[in-house]
């Protein structure tokens, strides 16, 4: 069996997504989670960047149109936060485009809005 891409990276995100999870519980809104998620990834030492602009090229260029994820950890991996019932399909196919055109390998979508933490590890097999 192969190794996960950015396996280490992606428990660390994880880890302090269920310590959020873990002391707040579900039913506040996805900016409540956004701000606490941001204070567990500087105790966690992990570097990221929030409300990250992911640019979008085609053709081989740079389009002015762009997503913004909720965080980009270690410069490598998307990580786009929910505090919904369940997750929606929607939701997947957003964290799926953002990894297509990004070409970015990992993506984690976490759903806070559920009794247990939820979440999903996406990986771009194009890039």
């Amino acid at each position: 069996m192969s190794p996960l891409i950015h396996e280490e990276e992606s428990y660390k995100i994880i880890g302090a997504c269920m310590n959020v999870h873990k002391v707040l519980g579900k039913g506040f809104l996805e900016s409540v989670y956004e701000e606490a998620l941001e204070k567990e990834l500087v105790k966690a030492e992990v570097p990221y960047k929030k409300q990250h602009r992911l640019r979008i090229s085609y053709d081989g260029e740079l389009l002015d149109k762009y997503f913004i994820a909720d965080f980009l950890c270690f410069d490598k991996i998307i990580v786009e936060i929910k505090a919904t019932e369940f997750i929606h399909k929607n939701m997947e196919a957003q964290v799926i485009n953002y990894l297509k055109a990004t070409k970015s390998e990992v993506g984690l979508l976490i759903n806070f809005g559920e009794k247990s933490l939820k979440w999903k590890r996406f990986i771009n097999t194009s890039a």
